[in-house]
């Protein structure tokens, strides 16, 4: 008979008010679950996620999709924050561009 093993989220994914402001990451890289949700989103499957960041490994990158799914509504509103204010820039930035100033 096959032991069994269980992994919980909190072995893969730590919310520290000392590390990126408390924002969730995958324990022990910074990177940001909202960061591979974000490619998530745009299409990218787990394999291919864990292939744009080789310090991760595929465990990770479901771990962080899960925890995704089980935010999912306050991560999105992060990532359209985000999207908001990369758009801002780019229109300043082109503002910027054919004015001048």
């Amino acid at each position: 008979m096959s032991e069994k093993t269980t992994a919980r989220i909190e072995e893969y994914i730590e919310v520290n008010p000392e590390i990126k402001n408390g924002q969730p990451v995958i324990k022990g890289t910074g990177c940001l679950v909202k960061r591979i949700a974000g490619w998530y989103t745009t299409g990218l499957s787990p394999e291919e996620i864990a292939a744009e960041y080789p310090h991760l490994n595929l465990e990770q990158v479901f771990a962080a999709l899960t925890y995704y799914e089980a935010n999912k509504k306050e991560i999105d509103e992060q990532l359209s924050e985000e999207e908001k204010i990369a758009d801002q820039a780019a229109y300043k930035e082109l503002q910027t561009k054919t004015t001048g100033s």
